[in-house]
């Protein structure tokens, strides 16, 4: 079985500020990389979306979505959202529904906050408010007004074509899509929905922007981004974008490498298969969370660093990944996996009479372990109960019955991966069926339903039984 490859582009969402259009992202979509794809969205209100209604957050996130799940280009690879300003606050709800399973998406990969409004009201001031407001209380805004906005909002001049664009994308903003925002979308608390996010993410933000800049940032998403790295923009105001498009496009590219060094890619058929009505809501948030890269940055929860780092050289020999980084797959961090099930107390409900409970004997035993060069001849020793350690706590015969759980434990959280489930032909998890309650028909060797991945078998075209193909 040989899954068809990952999508070879990442396709990077851009969320627009108040005021912007897709337009706004021209200049960093012009210094990413090749094998960077970027894809901005007018939202409701703005740029080419003018007479499209819906300004609410929630509205604005249905948006991004069905784009989203429109998007043919993107052939089941992975994405980033990228928010500025009042597309940071969508794009944070964006990212909760990729993970909650709902939405027919899959591919979630990580976020880009630029001078983000948070999950909870935006800082403000009332008399810059109502100021704002003024604006656009009787109708477009006018030159001036546009002028006022850009010069208040930019460290240094714009210049040329970049500024023309930004005034023009201001002037054309629906009036009640702008009155909208400032007097109801940017005092939204979203963080009860949002909650915490615990994926790869960069902030970006410049030190001249006062109410979302550089200082405010780590206190306005510090607990929505656990993971989230911080960079900070000299001479930069609020319109970070057409101010710092390099940066951004450098920040978007750092996030990238970090992401295909710590996770394997999903074939894009299977990924597809995912985002598609033959999975329940639930099985599709099981995997999509587990598709999120590792932390490089893991601090260990049940062991310490040093056990962390003894799991990890037991886990390159049980579970060896060698492959990983020349096929471009990343690498699964399965000893922090495994910490976390620990930390947790998460397992298969039993443990071994002669062993005390599973964090405690994995520290025994890693504790033992520290010191021993791991080869697979001590392997072999370890799990047929013939190695001996001394001052280790555990006998031999603990020390095996340590392992079986270990190894248990690594394995299955290198199968639970879904990148994994392609590698080894297993769509089992694709038991919804479509439509209710149709699902798995065909059960001979060598033959696959029409929905499955290739890969798998032959489909049996002279059946009539066959269901349909999966809904977009």
């Amino acid at each position: 079985m040989t899954p068809d490859a990952p999508a070879s582009d990442l396709t990077v969402y851009a969320l627009h500020a108040l005021g912007g259009s897709a337009a706004e992202f021209r200049p960093v979509a012009a210094a990413l990389r090749p094998g960077i794809r970027l894809v901005p969205i007018d939202l409701p209100g703005f740029g080419d979306a003018v007479d499209l209604p819906g300004y609410t957050v929630a509205e604005m996130a249905d948006v991004v979505i069905d784009r989203i799940r429109r998007d043919d280009s993107a052939h089941g690879g992975r994405w980033l959202l990228l928010g500025h300003s009042m597309g940071g606050k969508v794009a944070s709800v964006v990212a909760r529904r990729a993970l909650a399973g709902d939405d027919p998406v899959f591919g979630f990969a990580g976020v880009v906050l630029v001078a983000a409004s948070p999950p909870t009201p935006e800082p403000m001031s009332e008399d810059k408010r109502a100021e704002m407001i003024g604006w656009a209380r009787d109708g477009w805004l006018g030159e001036n007004e546009a002028r006022a906005f850009v010069e208040a909002n930019t460290a240094l001049p714009l210049g040329g074509e970049c500024d023309a664009r930004t005034i023009d994308d201001l002037r054309r903003a629906a009036p009640d899509a702008w009155v909208h925002w400032l007097e109801h979308g940017s005092r939204e608390d979203v963080s009860a929905v949002v909650g915490t996010l615990d994926v790869p993410a960069v902030i970006v933000a410049g030190e001249d922007d006062d109410d979302l800049g550089a200082d405010a940032q780590p206190r306005l998403h510090g607990d929505v981004y656990p993971r989230a790295r911080l960079v900070r923009l000299r001479e930069t105001g609020h319109l970070v974008p057409q101010e710092r498009p390099e940066e951004v496009a450098a920040a978007i590219a750092a996030l990238a490498d970090e992401i295909e060094a710590h996770a394997p890619a999903v074939p894009a058929d299977w990924a597809r298969l995912i985002a598609s009505p033959a999975l329940t809501p639930r099985v599709r948030a099981t995997l999509a969370a587990r598709a999120i890269a590792d932390d490089p940055a893991y601090r260990p929860r049940a062991l310490t660093p040093a056990q962390l780092e003894t799991l990890r050289r037991f886990a390159d020999l049980v579970v060896p990944q060698s492959d990983a980084p020349a096929a471009g797959r990343g690498r699964i961090d399965l000893a922090a996996r495994v910490d976390r099930q620990l930390a947790a107390g998460e397992g298969d409900g039993w443990r071994r009479a002669d062993l005390p409970p599973d964090a405690v004997a994995a520290g025994l035993a890693l504790n033992a372990l520290a010191d021993v060069n791991l080869d697979d001849d001590v392997v072999a020793a370890l799990v047929s109960g013939r190695l001996e350690l001394p001052g280790s706590a555990l006998s031999p015969a603990q020390l095996q019955a340590w392992a079986e759980d270990a190894r248990v434990d690594l394995v299955r959280h290198w199968l639970a991966h879904p990148a994994s489930l392609a590698r080894t032909g297993n769509d089992s998890f694709a038991t919804r069926g479509f439509p209710e309650p149709r699902g798995f028909t065909m059960l001979a060797a060598g033959l696959r339903e029409a929905w499955e991945p290739g890969g798998l078998g032959d489909v049996d075209t002279s059946r009539d039984t066959l269901p349909s193909g999966p809904a977009a």
